[in-house]
């Protein structure tokens, strides 16, 4: 099974992706922006474009990558994962599920106002690439294509770990950690994710 996690960034997919990893046995986080980062390294800049989702390789890569771990991997593969065109978003996730892929996709909404406070925690203001985007993505997801969707606004991350779950028929292992312990693996997520460490 491949659970994908989607939302506009600030959403909160990574963390719950790594928080679903931490409590389900047998899984594996799969993270689609690295093959965005090695084209992006890899194309001159005449060529390059503005979003990595726009190349096509981009796309063929992860769902030929997808489908082959998915077939061979006997556990849950847990994507999060912004895809927001309609188009993309069939030639990976609706490509997966007609070669018999088990995908199972949602969307991690909320407010303009707990997103654009979500991003604020992660130092990203008004002229970061993921506040200009917030709005246009936010309206994309909305559609029943990027359905099911979840609504976060109220919802601690551990609560949407176990609606996700439990959605997908998934028993979850008990989670022992304190509260400082999970206040440090969710900050060491979102130091990774900026960046500043692999």
């Amino acid at each position: 099974m491949i659970i994908w996690i989607n939302g506009t960034f600030g959403s909160g997919k990574t963390t719950t992706a790594y928080e679903l990893q931490k409590r389900i046995p047998n899984s594996f986080v799969y993270d689609p922006e690295r093959f965005g980062f090695v084209l992006m390294a890899n194309v001159p800049k005449e060529m390059a474009k503005d979003d990595f989702q726009d190349y096509l390789l981009w796309r063929d890569s992860n769902f030929a990558l997808l489908k082959q771990v998915a077939e061979v991997y006997s556990g849950i593969i847990i994507v999060p994962m912004t895809l927001t065109n309609e188009t993309y978003f069939n030639e990976i996730i609706g490509k997966l599920k007609n070669n018999g892929i088990n995908v199972k996709h949602f969307t991690l909404s909320a407010s303009k106002i707990t997103i654009q406070k979500r991003l604020r925690k992660r130092f990203e203001g008004k002229n970061s690439w993921a506040y200009q985007q917030m709005e246009d993505r936010v309206s994309s997801l909305s559609k029943q294509t990027f359905e099911e969707h979840i609504l976060t606004d109220d919802m601690s991350i551990e609560e949407v770990v176990e609606c996700i779950a439990k959605r997908c028929g998934i028993n979850l292992l008990s989670d022992h950690r304190s509260q400082l312990r999970k206040s440090l693996d969710r900050s060491l997520i979102k130091i990774k994710e900026l960046g500043l460490f692999k």
